[in-house]
């Protein structure tokens, strides 16, 4: 069971169409918060609620992002722009390691502190402040410049925690912004450029030593590439829906998203090479051999390194990360983020937990956005996400934030608890200790059990298998597998989408494979071999999903699905043994006294029709 001290009831079991009633105050209710006694509250003597005990708290929605409840007591200062020389770009790398001095770009906020003079020689310990960066590829491409606090990230961090003693960077990856160098969109060199960056701002005689890296999406993989160093001045990391590994990103058991030929440098080349004097710097070995890995890894389906070229290994982190970081990770991801899958966070927590590293991760029912943002939210359809909204929004995030900087870049509060704060998928937030739950019951159920509507298939062939109704309320909460055994009939192997719906056909979650790669994971077999069985071992998106009692799921396989794109390698028919098939769901049992509700958000009571509890 949960180690919390004290829950509040939240929704769980609503229609979507419930959504657009009134709601009424939990306050006011017969439900919801009616006996929420903040008598009991875990609020700590060094002023850190926990979750479950935010529900009442009061915070400022005004303005597009969340903000802390404690204003700081610093002013900011004027930007500064900084050039980091990055002496590990030799002239073996090309571009800047030819024409001399490879650097990276940022601009810098510090608070202005009584007494405190930044600019001196030796700045008295006292003096002294840790960093929260922010590095990517955006800056002077698609937002601002490095020295303008950018409306996606960089005036949230700027305005919040400035003001409390943090510096605030802006930092440019090679290739963009005013940074030189080759974009080596996440590979070798631009994690040298990165670390460099930690580097100087760990070293710089105003700083007390300590970095924080936090971003979205690529500004969320640069965390992730600056942890495989092992850098110590690295003291923590904030990746919201951060790429582990660029191939990882795109490919899913051998299975191309549509982007994958071109998502390297046809989407980022406009920023390296752009027509203007900067582009002799940027011709160098990494960004031009994204130009063939693309399209090769869309044939082969893996991390193929051929001819001496290492591009995908390259551009995987979590490997790195686990065996030489040293600092603590706070994950933020979408369970509903077709961007940046969510399997970017589970089981990536777990590994991390593992390997003995501080973890949390925080996971909504939201797109690819941050946890705060209405627009985004708002904006969700049926199925992904709009029936958890707005309980998605999470107004306590930059207070959150705080305390968690705080304790591992001051050394100030208290530990924070760590685990998986975890929102299904009709709203409901709970915190469980790890994910899957170590409670977690997995249910097995023959494939012939489904009542499965066909057993081959072909590039128009659609089969849908039943199981329920269920006898009680339960959540789908994890990773589902579905182990099928399929044989090809023809040489250019075999391909598969799971998608997983409820009765009303809202989606519940998805798998796919490209059967060259049944075992799972990156590495697989060139081609298949016609009429011999191979078992796919395939595994569903993380989710977590509500199942009332007397609910039914559906599971339809057909070729492909959404974004996914089968090479012409893995387009033949296929045969299925339904009998040899197993389609194992992680059940975990909650119930509203397991639940949380989010600050800000008005909930009603069952005596209005919303929900059971």
């Amino acid at each position: 069971m949960l180690s919390i001290v004290r829950v509040l009831g939240a929704p769980m079991n609503w229609k979507p169409w419930l959504l657009v009633l009134v709601f009424v105050s939990a306050s006011l209710s017969g439900c919801i918060g009616e006996s929420s006694d903040n008598s009991d509250s875990s609020t700590s003597s060094e002023g850190y609620p926990e979750p479950w005990d935010r529900a009442n708290l009061e915070y400022d929605d005004s303005d597009v992002f969340s903000r802390v409840s404690t204003a700081g007591q610093h002013n900011i200062s004027q930007p500064q722009s900084v050039y980091v020389p990055v002496p590990t770009i030799t002239a073996a790398d090309g571009g800047a390691g030819i024409t001399g001095g490879a650097e990276v770009h940022l601009g810098l906020w510090l608070p202005v502190i009584e007494g405190c003079d930044f600019s001196a020689g030796n700045v008295s310990e006292e003096c002294r402040v840790p960093v929260i960066a922010d590095v990517g590829p955006y800056y002077d491409d698609g937002d601002v410049s490095a020295t303008t606090p950018a409306d996606r990230l960089g005036r949230f961090l700027i305005e919040n925690y400035v003001p409390h003693g943090y510096a605030v960077a802006q930092v440019s990856v090679f290739g963009t912004g005013n940074s030189n160098h080759c974009m080596d969109l996440m590979g070798t060199d631009e994690q040298r450029g990165i670390d460099a960056a930690v580097s100087w701002l760990g070293q710089a005689e105003w700083s007390n030593g300590r970095v924080g890296l936090i971003g979205k999406s690529y500004d969320g993989s640069t965390p992730w590439q600056a942890a495989t160093f092992g850098n110590p001045h690295l003291a923590t990391i904030v990746p919201m829906s951060g790429l582990i590994g660029v191939h990882e990103l795109m490919w899913r058991n051998g299975s191309m998203e549509a982007r994958g030929p071109i998502m390297h440098n046809g989407v980022y080349g406009s920023f390296g090479i752009d027509g203007d004097g900067g582009d002799a710097e940027n011709l160098c070995e990494g960004y031009l051999e994204g130009y063939f890995n693309g399209p090769a890894a869309y044939q082969t389906g893996g991390m193929v390194d051929y001819a001496g070229n290492t591009y995908w290994t390259e551009r995987s982190f979590i490997g790195r990360v686990l065996e030489n970081y040293q600092g603590s990770i706070y994950i933020i991801q979408g369970m509903q983020d077709w961007n940046v899958d969510p399997h970017m966070a589970f089981p990536i927590h777990q590994m991390v937990e593992n390997a003995g590293i501080e973890v949390k991760t925080l996971a909504g029912q939201w797109a690819h956005d941050y946890p705060d943002r209405v627009e985004g939210h708002s904006s969700q359809g049926s199925g992904e996400g709009a029936e958890s909204y707005p309980y998605t929004l999470r107004w306590d995030w930059a207070d959150e934030m705080l305390y968690w900087f705080n304790w591992y870049l001051k050394d100030e509060g208290r530990a924070p608890t760590l685990g998986v704060e975890m929102q299904d998928n009709r709203g409901g937030w709970r915190f469980e200790t790890t994910y899957p739950a170590p409670d977690t019951e997995y249910l097995q159920v023959s494939g012939s059990d489904l009542a499965p509507t066909g057993t081959s298939m072909t590039a128009s062939s659609s089969i849908t298998l039943t199981y329920g109704p269920f006898e009680e309320d339960v959540y789908i909460a994890g990773m589902p597998t579905f182990h099928i055994p399929v044989t090809p009939s023809t040489l250019n192997g075999a391909h598969g989408f799971l998608e997983m719906t409820d009765e009303s056909g809202m989606r519940l979650g998805h798998a796919v494979m490209d059967f060259r790669f049944h075992a799972g994971g990156r590495d697989g077999q060139l081609n298949m071999i016609p009429y011999v069985q191979v078992v796919g071992l395939m595994e569903f998106m993380p989710m977590d999903v509500f199942i009332a009692s007397g609910e039914t799921i559906y599971i339809t396989m057909t070729q492909t699905g959404r974004d996914y794109v089968p090479s012409s390698s893995s387009v033949g028919g296929y045969s299925i043994d339904w009998a040899g098939s197993t389609l194992t769901l992680p059940i975990v049992k909650r119930t509203c006294d397991d639940l949380f509700q989010a600050p800000m958000i008005e909930y009603g009571s069952v005596e209005d029709g919303l929900r059971e509890c």
